[in-house]
């Protein structure tokens, strides 16, 4: 009988890969309001939504599937709280970017 294949990684992967495309997906938004009704305090809150998108894509992500595949392979637990918490601030800090971009007078 063969071992079943894990998935874990995998999905794991995935969802960091969503949540860095998600916050991407909202600075662009940001940046499109910013131009539209040019306010230049939103871009630049949209280039720091951006930038932090590139690191959950760029940094976060990648690490956190090395991390993962690597504990997985080893047999442990692939729980990483520095890297939820990071990526949670990351959420966080984009949604209160958003909020103060949305309040901002035209």
């Amino acid at each position: 009988m063969t071992a079943p294949v894990e998935t874990q990684p995998d999905r794991t992967a995935l969802a960091w890969q969503r949540t860095g495309l998600g916050v991407l997906a909202v600075a662009g938004l940001l940046g499109h309001r910013a131009v539209r009704e040019s306010q230049p305090v939103v871009l630049l809150l949209a280039g720091a939504a951006a930038l932090l998108g590139l690191a959950v894509l760029g940094a976060l992500a990648p690490a956190r599937d090395r991390d993962v595949r690597r504990k997985v392979a080893a047999g442990r637990g692939a729980a990483a709280p520095w890297s939820a918490a990071c990526v949670t601030a990351t959420v966080l800090v984009v949604g209160v970017l958003t909020a103060v971009a949305v309040v901002l007078p035209a």
